[in-house]
């Protein structure tokens, strides 16, 4: 990426770099000046969620950007859109080109509903052609936000760092309770075999984590199996659902 001399990046600043920039000796108009953010914070969430209201079942899917379509993980990763728009549910992706596109081309293959979900960075991440709602976030949070407010389960495919983010914040949620019955899908069963290993020999072993925050990690090899994943987590929180809104009516 382009830099001046002292490492200064030259690319065009985005909206969440400056909302994270040091503030350094600011004067206080500066830092007061964060509560006008609110408004756009509010706005881009307003926009997603008027977007997605009326989607009923859909599964979010992670992978790198960087995977080219001739490439085994694409092919395997097109797939398994279309196994998850077979069994009737929409799929959600960051919108973007490689693995992203491959999902939403897989559900766009069977008629399925293919929603992309795209965020400003510094190096323009394009709208994959393959998606029949489009949406562009300013904040990375408020995208985050849409890709668990309206999915049943994580698929996460090979990728990068967003790719690992996602799939350790999507744990996260789910060892606080934030977040119930929501499966995490690894695909590729060799592209995860060494960090699954790590986490018993390292984390769980020496107590940072507990056993059952493994159980909502799912390592499949073929996408045939993510449906039945899928299919027996929707029933659950279904259930779970049901109960909450027993538990919360008067009397």
């Amino acid at each position: 990426m382009p830099a001046d001399e002292d490492g200064t990046l030259t690319h065009p600043q985005t909206f969440d770099e400056e909302l994270l920039l040091w503030l350094g000796d600011e004067p206080p108009a500066v830092r007061a000046a964060d509560a006008e953010r609110i408004r756009d914070i509010a706005a881009e969430f307003a926009k997603g969620f008027d977007a997605l209201a009326g989607v009923e079942r859909a599964v979010t899917v992670f992978g790198s950007a960087r995977t080219p379509p001739e490439h085994s993980d694409y092919a395997l990763t097109r797939e398994v859109g279309a196994a998850l728009g077979r069994a009737g549910y929409a799929v959600i992706t960051g919108g973007g080109p490689g693995l992203m596109e491959a999902a939403n081309r897989g559900a766009r293959d069977v008629g399925a509903l293919s929603i992309g979900c795209n965020i400003e960075l510094p190096r323009e991440q394009a709208l994959n052609p393959y998606l029949d709602i489009e949406l562009r976030f300013r904040h990375f949070f408020a995208r985050k936000v849409m890709f668990v407010r309206y999915a049943s389960a994580f698929v996460i495919c090979p990728g990068g760092y967003g790719t690992l983010d996602e799939l350790f914040e999507a744990l996260t949620l789910i060892q606080t309770s934030t977040i119930r019955h929501f499966p995490v899908i690894l695909i590729g069963a060799q592209e995860w075999e060494g960090l699954i290993e790590w986490l018993r020999a390292r984390a769980l072993s020496d107590g940072r984590i507990d056993a059952a925050d493994l159980d909502g990690l799912h390592l499949v090899r073929d996408p045939s199996e993510v449906c039945a994943i899928v299919d027996a987590a929707c029933e659950r929180q279904r259930d779970y659902g049901l109960r909450q809104q027993r538990r919360s009516r008067p009397g």
